[in-house]
Order: structure tokens, then C-alpha cells, then sequence
């Protein structure tokens, strides 16, 4: 069974990047992983000054409408590293937050997919045939994070029996 997760008021909203679950990333605190995403995209380009606007953004809708806006100039490398810069993101905000860390834990191994209707890069689209790199993501985290607690598991199973 696929999980959809789409408005952060609905089941599995956490998983939204629009999430009111703060990240801090080379001791720097961003409110929501799409603040953090969209000042990402102009880290070190011509239009740089626009960072602190997007992290100081009251909500994560403005600071992805400022990310967005077509007359600015993004980072070159954007295209090769967007994917990577949301994974760190992701994962970052599941390992912070213990809460939402076991609502993805909880789905299993499920298919995870953003059921934008308009997104077929981060999301399904309209009709679910999209990349979904955003469920993507999300179902990396969740392996990793099962990984990383199982080792650690493992550890302290063995200091217990010292």
C-alpha cells in the first residue's frame, strides 16, 4: 500500500517540508526544511543576499515563493546537487525530532509519495506517475535511520552484558 502525504494538516503532514520542525545545519537554525531548501538554491550565486530573507520567512509558503521567483539567479551546481541538499534536510529533521521519527519508522517498508498534484519531480503529479524524489528521500531516511538504530541497538546490548 502507498502512503500520500501532501498538507501538513493531514495524516502524515510531518512528512511535508512545510512541517513546523526546525532543523539546525552548520550551526544554523532554519525553521522548516523548505526555508533551509530554498536558501540553499543561491548559496554562493550573484543573488546570495536573498538567504537571510528566506530564513527569516514567517512561514515556510513565503520562503518557498522567494526560492521560486524566476528573476533570480540560482547556484550553477543547483540541478546536481538539489537532490542531496533535501536529503541531508530530510534526514536532519527526522534524527531532531523523536516524534516524527517514529511516525516514519511506523510506516514499514510502505511506499512513501507526495500527492502533489502539480510536482512530478518531488511528487507524484496529478496522476502519480512523477518521480516522487521527495518519497524517495523519505524511504532512504527511513532505512537509514532503522540502520543506524539497529547498530546502535546492537552496541548497547553489548555494553549491557559487560
Amino acid at each position: 500500500m502507498t502512503i500520500y502525504f501532501y498538507k501538513v494538516w493531514q495524516p502524515y503532514g510531518c512528512f511535508s517540508n512545510f512541517s513546523p520542525h526546525g532543523i539546525e545545519i552548520a550551526g544554523t537554525y532554519w525553521p522548516t526544511v523548505e526555508h533551509y531548501y530554498q536558501g540553499q538554491k543561491f548559496v554562493g550565486s550573484p543573488d546570495a543576499s536573498i538567504i537571510p530573507l528566506i530564513h527569516g520567512a514567517a512561514t515556510p509558503e513565503i520562503a518557498a515563493a522567494l526560492g521560486r521567483c524566476h528573476t533570480r539567479r540560482l547556484r550553477l551546481d543547483w540541478e546536481l546537487v538539489k537532490t542531496q541538499v533535501m536529503r541531508v534536510a530530510v534526514l536532519k529533521k527526522f534524527i531532531t525530532h523523536p516524534e516524527i521519527k517514529e511516525v516514519l519508522l511506523m510506516t514499514g517498508d510502505e511506499i512513501l509519495m507526495e500527492d502533489s498534484p502539480t510536482d512530478y519531480f518531488w511528487g507524484g503529479g496529478a496522476d502519480h506517475t512523477g518521480e516522487n524524489h521527495l518519497g524517495k528521500i523519505l524511504m532512504s531516511v527511513r532505512t537509514e535511520i532503522r540502520t543506524l538504530s539497529n547498530k546502535n541497538s546492537v552496541v548497547q546490548n553489548y555494553r549491557n552484558s559487560e
